[in-house]
């Protein structure tokens, strides 16, 4: 078993920010992108001989361009300093990834940047991620600016960071602001790594980010269309079908055209249409959004997609739960369902909120909901110690989870069990 902090651990300190921090400025002058094989084999030889942990960020256009595609890759490293890699002329990154097999790599919220930089062949087999240290730390706030501020005493300017980074070329200010968010990781990381170390929490973070590391690529999703923002507001199977085809004809387009589609068309709008229904192709223009220039140019198209939804055969509709994916019901619904059921939720919930009070590690950081509720839901029998810790490990807990919480959410799922 894994070895757990004996005391709660001590509460993280976060002083005031103060309005006087100095701005963190670069150890060296910006470096120039690399954009060809010959810079690429020098940030290579550079990277690969020198020492310690790399810092390593992505930057993505993803409100301007269709998908998550990296637009600029920033690490840094003692003993080489700073590279800015063009992925755009340097697609295969392979070369890079070989020479730095053998180091830590330090990312900020490394979940959102792996999957982009896998694209381009770049694959860490050590981690370690900065905000990820700072939540089992205990920090409330662990935005990358937020922590500099706090642990290393400077301000950064995240005014860039929704910034169109698949513009070429980009500018200095661009280029300033991507090698600024690699200056400091490595020094946050060692930081982090020591307050863990005090804390007694050093394995709990090893073991999340070896998780990180092996985890699978993300499965699509089967009804993508059903994460449109308002969907919530839409009652009938005839509604769902109209936003299916909408997002659907959105999103050919803007794959199409490389363009992200909240830009071809606002989840809102797709919303607005299908719960006003226009009757005709002038009241739909007349609607927010559909009487823009290029959207009144597409009108034919989207009105198309409201009219294919209403000649679809009741039974073609998409049902109104959406695809089976292993879950519960949405625990709102369960009081009325399943009371029993509800009753369990709401002790284990009550005793994994105790133990994260008392361990100072949010929630989801300690268990995943979605185990906690399929472990209400239907829980094993009979119901044990073991048994709960065999669920656990099959909704992929990681072991110092486990044996953190097993014994409490059993034990709470067996008194709301015995209150029946």
């Amino acid at each position: 078993m894994t070895e757990l902090a004996a005391e709660p651990a001590e509460g993280v300190a976060e002083p005031p920010a103060e309005p006087s921090l100095p701005l963190l400025e670069l150890a060296e002058p910006v470096p120039e992108p690399v954009v060809d094989d010959r810079g690429l084999a020098a940030a290579v030889a550079a990277l690969g001989s020198a020492t310690g942990p790399v810092a390593i960020d992505a930057e993505r256009a993803s409100g301007y361009r269709y998908g998550q595609r990296c637009y600029l890759v920033q690490l840094r490293r003692e003993g080489a300093g700073t590279f800015l890699v063009d992925p755009i002329p340097c697609a295969d990154l392979s070369t890079l990834d070989a020479a730095l097999a053998d180091a830590e790599w330090v990312l900020h919220a490394a979940s959102q940047d792996l999957p982009c930089l896998a694209e381009l062949g770049l694959r860490p087999r050590r981690l370690f991620d900065t905000e990820l240290a700072a939540r089992l730390a205990g920090y409330e706030r662990v935005g990358l600016a937020t922590m500099v501020e706090r642990v290393l005493g400077h301000r950064i300017d995240k005014g860039s960071s929704s910034a169109d980074w698949s513009q070429r070329p980009l500018t200095p200010g661009l280029l300033r602001y991507a090698a600024l968010d690699v200056e400091v990781l490595v020094e946050l990381r060692d930081h982090l790594a020591e307050v863990l170390e005090q804390q007694g929490k050093t394995e709990w973070a090893r073991q999340e980010f070896a998780a990180i590391v092996d985890a699978p690529p993300a499965t699509p999703r089967a009804e993508p269309w059903r994460r449109t923002s308002g969907i919530h507001r839409i009652r009938t199977p005839r509604q769902l079908a109209a936003v299916r085809a909408l997002w659907e004809r959105r999103d050919e387009l803007a794959r199409t055209r490389d363009i992200a589609p909240g830009r071809v068309l606002p989840d809102s709008a797709i919303v607005d249409a299908v719960l006003r229904w226009p009757k005709t192709q002038d009241a739909l223009a007349a609607l927010p959004v559909y009487g823009g220039r290029a959207n009144k140019r597409r009108i034919a198209l989207w009105f198309g997609a409201l009219e294919s939804a209403l000649a679809l055969p009741d039974t073609e509709l998409p049902s109104s739960t959406g695809p089976n994916d292993g879950l519960p019901p949405p625990a709102h619904r369960w009081q009325e369902r399943d009371p029993a059921a509800a009753a369990r939720l709401a002790a284990a919930r009550a005793a994994v909120n105790a133990l994260a009070t008392r361990y100072e590690i949010p929630v989801e950081n300690l268990v995943e909901p979605a185990a906690i509720r399929r472990l209400a839901w239907s829980p094993p029998e009979p119901l044990t110690d073991e048994a709960v810790v065999e669920a656990l490990r099959a909704a992929g807990a990681r072991p110092w989870q486990v044996e953190l919480v097993a014994e409490a959410l059993a034990g709470a799922l067996r008194s709301a069990a015995s209150a029946e």
